[in-house]
């Protein structure tokens, strides 16, 4: 068994100096938010992220619809070699670029998917609390437009809060939420694109494929673009 001579004091310092000599860096306005306001939530974001990377990593490039302020990019800019951060709020994307500007393989596009498609095509798609705030009238038109950046045999993630959960969300969630989802359909919409779709649970940090209407997040996976749609979108 090694021992050690050092003095705790400066083993600490030669342990932790190069921590104290990184930049500081800020949180942008949604995850300042929930420091202040509901700490334990970023742990939950966190945990979506790296679910989201550990299904994607090592993929050559992948495209966040929907980036917000950022929070989770590091993730997946670790896991990724190219991670594309969309979204249609374009303060938040300035915002992210500045922040952010030690991830140099992330490049953020300004697109409101209800409308128009970025125009990449990438390896791997995945939407963390997005489809919960689509119009369900432009739900098809949004999905559309993401598929046509998916490469024929290439993954989308969909994660959303279930339905089921919808009784104990806050006011503020209930305002935003106009399309949730519950397992069930969740997979019967990803069916009508791919030819593998895989079904997941989450409560908290943990992820399961436990009993899904006792699920409060839930995930669904799609591999293999139908054959039918390849030409078509």
């Amino acid at each position: 068994m090694r021992t050690s001579n050092k003095c705790a004091r400066k083993a600490y310092r030669e342990g932790t100096e190069y921590q104290f000599n990184t930049p500081e860096l800020k949180m942008g306005p949604w995850t300042s938010y929930s420091l202040v306001n509901d700490p334990k939530h970023m742990c939950f974001v966190l945990a979506r992220y790296k679910f989201c990377a550990k299904m994607l990593e090592g993929k050559r490039s992948v495209m966040e619809v929907g980036s917000g302020d950022g929070f989770g990019l590091p993730i997946m800019a670790q896991a990724a070699k190219k991670v594309y951060a969309c979204d249609w709020d374009e303060r938040l994307l300035q915002g992210n670029a500045k922040r952010l500007a030690h991830l140099k393989n992330v490049e953020y596009l300004y697109v409101d998917l209800n409308k128009d498609s970025p125009g990449v095509v990438v390896d791997g798609i995945f939407l963390i609390d997005v489809i919960e705030h689509l119009e369900p009238k432009k739900e098809k038109i949004f999905l559309d437009n993401i598929i046509k950046c998916l490469k024929p045999g290439g993954v989308l993630i969909i994660g959303t809060p279930n339905i089921t959960a919808s009784a104990h969300a806050t006011s503020r969630s209930r305002v935003q939420h106009i399309n949730l989802k519950s397992s069930k359909s969740l997979r019967d919409l990803m069916e009508k694109y791919f030819e593998n779709v895989f079904m997941f649970g989450m409560n908290d940090e943990v992820l399961h494929t436990g009993y899904a209407p006792m699920c409060h997040y839930i995930w669904a996976i799609g591999s293999g673009l139908l054959p039918s749609l390849r030409k078509k979108i």
